[in-house]
């Protein structure tokens, strides 16, 4: 299995998979543009190795894959393009990317392809399309048509939405003033970039946080604050990721050849 992506909901998928016994890689940006940085395997990229719960993420090659996977590992390959997936041949591929957008996943990619959320079209570019957005249809799997379009608000969580993400206010470079984990009182100082500070706007725990000295752009997403304050969630597979990933096991399960999909 090929998961294009490994922020925080291709990480979901990733568990998914792996718990059910499949052999999965993983490929990232060398620079990952990833908020929910402790919920999420990009960080072996910049690490070397990352853990979430009882998946580990360790920078690989192509050629480096079969032994991590070997190990028992996730080998995190930067593949901006579809490198690994010419390389290594996969039976599955998953779009994990999350651009909202399709940036180049096709249906020739491997036997099965699969992509979570707004972007694509079920039957058309890719086989099954996973619903990401919060609410009755979230990991519904979609064998035709596409999943609900973007709104660009995020879902609510602890009763808060557009107020529980931190945005960069001008373009530059983010720097970093607290840690994901940290608590943080409305009208905290959490960040900055280019020295424009970026504020907490609601009281909660940083849930999200992208790695300092990234490039942003005015409006991009730097961070997440959570109103329900349990520090605990930073650190593992969220009930959103885990449910995408459960959507995206029964498509391949349905769609795997050979076997009789329900009536």
């Amino acid at each position: 299995m090929l998961v294009r992506g490994a922020g925080d909901l291709a990480t979901g998928v990733a568990m998914r998979l792996y718990r059910a016994g499949f052999a999965v890689v993983m490929t990232e940006l060398a620079q990952p543009m990833v908020v929910r940085r402790t919920a999420s395997l990009a960080d072996a990229v910049t690490e070397g190795r990352w853990r979430v719960e009882e998946l580990v993420g360790v920078r690989a090659t192509a050629g480096d894959a079969p032994q991590a996977l070997g190990r028992g590992e996730v080998p995190v390959l930067i593949d901006p393009g579809k490198d690994a997936i010419r390389q290594l041949a996969p039976r599955v591929v998953v779009d994990g990317i999350m651009a909202k957008r399709n940036t180049g996943t096709g249906r020739e990619d491997a036997p099965i392809v699969i992509a979570l959320g707004p972007g694509f079209a079920a039957g058309a570019d890719v086989d099954a399309v996973i619903e990401t957005a919060r609410g009755h249809e979230l990991g519904r799997a979609i064998y035709s048509g596409s999943a609900q379009p973007n709104t660009g608000v995020p879902g609510e969580v602890g009763g808060a939405t557009t107020d529980r993400l931190l945005r960069a206010p001008v373009d530059g470079v983010f720097r970093t003033w607290r840690q994901i984990g940290d608590r943080v009182a409305v009208g905290e100082v959490v960040a900055d970039v280019d020295g424009v500070p970026v504020k907490a706007l609601l009281n909660g725990i940083l849930r999200g946080l992208l790695r300092g000295g990234t490039a942003v752009s005015a409006g991009l997403k730097v961070g997440d604050v959570d109103p329900r304050a349990e520090r605990e969630y930073c650190f593992t597979v969220s009930d959103k990721a885990l449910a995408i990933g459960g959507g995206a096991l029964e498509a391949i399960l349905r769609l795997w050849p050979g076997r009789r999909p329900p009536a």
